[in-house]
């Protein structure tokens, strides 16, 4: 599996400064950008940028960044993750990815999912009653568009397309597209209907509770006579000179993140208990270079995936520990991970 594509996912929290001040939300996109234009110039092969509309976030519109990235970089793969499409409209989210594919020579990739959070839907006038038709719909009307060519589609979300015609459109003739999936059986079938590749978000717990939908997708695409393809996965990590550094810069901005997102789901506070099992067994990829590659290698191993993506930004961590992550992602994790899948 030497051939295993290796990425780095960002929401663009806001991080603090040195002195440990947050910056401001302009400063925190203008990072990110730094920070894949590093790992763009050490070989990482995919940076992904997620949508969120909350204050613990800079980044609301990933192909408005991803198109700046573009203009920096010359071989990085430029995703969403993910780009919330139940909220927005299918025609304008192409013709966005479709322009930073125009840009970039090539290098656009959208990864299509629900979201994580909500606050997209009131913000832009959707109702959550609606949340599983929203994305249903948007979804098939989307893959039309992939084609290329006149659309005729008729749906409750949005106006009929009656033989229309979408601009601009890409040099290959097919924008990248993935879908996206927290654990929903329904989400994964659906994902293998429309014969789109498969990216797993796995944020807790063990990696082996996914294989079954790793399986179920591989028995829906036979099934319905569609391709199946090599499944990703994207979880939570961080990386420093040693274990206890990682776990010790990680630790605090992970808790208030994970507690603010606990209140609204009814989950308890974070116990460093809890943590400690979830670094050693669990889904966050937190240590030093050798203990993450190692624990990256044995989850792409578990499941057989094709692809690994590092969350390497999880709340408000200092900026010198950001570019660090990316550095050793980079330069040791990566060769690692590589290195052990091959021997």
């Amino acid at each position: 599996m030497t051939d295993l594509v290796l990425g780095l996912d960002t929401f663009g929290d806001v991080p603090v400064d040195d002195t440990g001040v947050p910056v401001s939300h302009a400063a925190a996109i203008r990072q990110v950008v730094e920070e894949a234009v590093l790992a763009d110039q050490l070989g990482v092969d995919v940076i992904a940028l997620g949508e969120h509309h909350r204050p613990e976030y800079s980044i609301s519109t990933p192909e408005t960044v991803l198109a700046a990235i573009a203009a920096r970089t010359s071989r990085i793969k430029l995703a969403s993750g993910v780009t919330v499409l139940s909220s927005d409209d299918p025609v304008r989210v192409f013709q966005r990815f479709a322009t930073v594919d125009a840009i970039s020579h090539g290098r656009a990739q959208v990864i299509l999912g629900r979201g994580s959070f909500t606050e997209s839907f009131p913000l832009f006038g959707y109702d959550l009653s609606d949340y599983d038709v929203l994305f249903e719909e948007k979804a098939e009307l989307f893959v039309k568009l992939l084609d290329e060519k006149p659309v005729t589609w008729t749906g409750t979300t949005r106006a009929a397309l009656d033989n229309a015609d979408v601009f601009p459109k890409t040099e290959s003739g097919r924008l990248d597209t993935w879908i996206g999936v927290g654990g929903s059986p329904q989400s994964v079938v659906r994902t293998a209907k429309y014969g789109l590749p498969l990216m797993l978000a796995i944020i807790s717990g063990s990696p082996e509770r996914f294989a079954p939908y790793v399986d179920l997708y591989r028995r829906a695409a036979d099934q319905l006579g569609t391709h199946a393809h090599p499944v990703g996965m994207h979880s939570p990590g961080f990386i420093a000179d040693t274990d206890d550094e990682a776990k010790e810069l990680f630790y605090p901005a992970h808790k208030v993140i994970w507690d603010r997102i606990g209140a609204l789901r009814g989950w308890p506070p974070l116990q460093r208990s809890q943590f400690d099992a979830d670094v050693a067994h669990g889904s966050l990829y937190i240590g030093s270079p050798e203990t993450v590659a190692r624990k990256i290698a044995k989850a792409v191993q578990t499941l057989g995936a094709g692809r690994f993506d590092l969350i390497y930004t999880v709340g408000a961590q200092p900026v010198s520990a950001r570019m660090r992550t990316v550095e050793l992602f980079g330069t040791k994790v990566m060769p690692m991970v590589h290195d052990i899948l091959a021997g």
